[in-house]
């Protein structure tokens, strides 16, 4: 009985860690990415000095995807990080490789408690000790697991055809912001031209001005959200990322929470790509940004998650659309 109750225990402990170890802490909003870039939208973003890895394509969007998707500069080969069979790109934190490598160790030391070894049994044994065993183990298989990822995420810009992540051409010039935040970056590369991954386009000139109201929407939009204020992101987005919006707010008042968002700072931008759709002209920045983000309990004012005395830092891609030389707005996210 003894035995059976350790075997048990040894179970609960692998199953309990591992969902520490795989989930991926929870965004309290725009969780994923979603929106349209138009042509490029399941084409990966081109890598900046802010967002210099891989960067998956929109994963929600109401634009239909292409039929068939020509390889392009920044399109995963077969073999490289991010690419599936079919076209399909491996997600999450522990996607791929790190995916196949932890399901299989975890899967095989939860089999091997079961039947009286593996995970803690061949350090020490069942017993009192085992459980304790079972934590260390996956201690060091978290670990190893970080490293396998963080090597595998290397090659992603080196395949994109930059040597370093700060030889990315991209769109801007001196900041004019300061204290090296806001958007800056050297002139696009006319020697390495862009090359996306579907779709024709023709590439357009990003102003100071055009960087000015990218900040200012960033900013506009961040405080909309947390005051659950519809008019003005309506003003701001197109109508597919207001739904999405409307859509979160929605669910944080079914659930009786609320998300503030306040204080929003940019910290670091470049415009990676910026192109024209027949009438419609589209932007992509990449930005690093901070702010006050806390959601708290609807009724009684409880904070549920984030610190209210504390900024936290996002880095996340903005797709900006306009048509006919009109405002810009947001027409999609992705996290970087």
């Amino acid at each position: 009985m003894a035995s059976l109750r350790s075997k048990i225990g040894a179970a609960f402990g692998v199953a309990l860690a591992l969902g520490v170890l795989v989930a991926a802490p929870a965004e309290a909003r725009r969780g994923g990415s979603f929106g349209s870039r138009g042509m490029r939208t399941y084409s990966a973003p081109r890598p900046t000095s802010t967002a210099p890895g891989y960067v998956p394509p929109v994963q929600r969007s109401m634009t239909a995807p292409p039929a068939a998707q020509p390889g392009g500069a920044y399109a995963p080969q077969p073999g490289t990080p991010g690419y599936a069979s079919g076209g399909a790109r491996a997600g999450g934190r522990f996607g791929g490789f790190g995916g196949g490598l932890l399901g299989g160790l975890v899967a095989g030391g939860l089999i091997g408690g079961l039947m009286g070894h593996g995970w803690g049994g061949g350090w020490g044994g069942g017993g009192g000790g085992g459980f304790l065993t079972i934590l260390l183990q996956l201690a060091i298989l978290a670990f190893v697991v970080s490293l396998v990822m963080r090597w595998f995420r290397r090659p992603r810009v080196a395949a994109a055809g930059f040597n370093s992540p700060f030889e990315a051409p991209a769109y801007g010039g001196p900041s004019g912001f300061g204290g090296g935040g806001g958007f800056g970056g050297a002139a696009p590369s006319p020697q390495a031209p862009y090359v996306p991954a579907s779709g024709p386009a023709w590439e357009i000139p990003i102003d100071q001005q055009d960087r000015d109201a990218f900040e200012r929407l960033l900013i506009e939009i961040q405080d909309a959200f947390g005051r659950e204020d519809y008019g003005a992101l309506r003003e701001r987005t197109t109508p597919e990322i207001m739904s999405y919006l409307a859509e979160e707010l929605s669910e944080n008042a079914t659930h009786g929470r609320r998300n503030e968002v306040s204080g929003t700072r940019l910290l670091q931008a470049d415009v990676g790509e910026a192109w024209r759709e027949g009438d419609t002209e589209y932007a992509t920045a990449a930005m690093r940004y901070e702010g006050v983000d806390v959601m708290r309990d609807r009724s009684s004012g409880a904070v549920l998650s984030g610190d209210p005395a504390k900024a936290s830092q996002t880095t996340e891609l903005w797709t900006f659309a306009r048509q006919a030389g009109g405002p810009w707005k947001l027409s999609a996210i992705q996290q970087g």
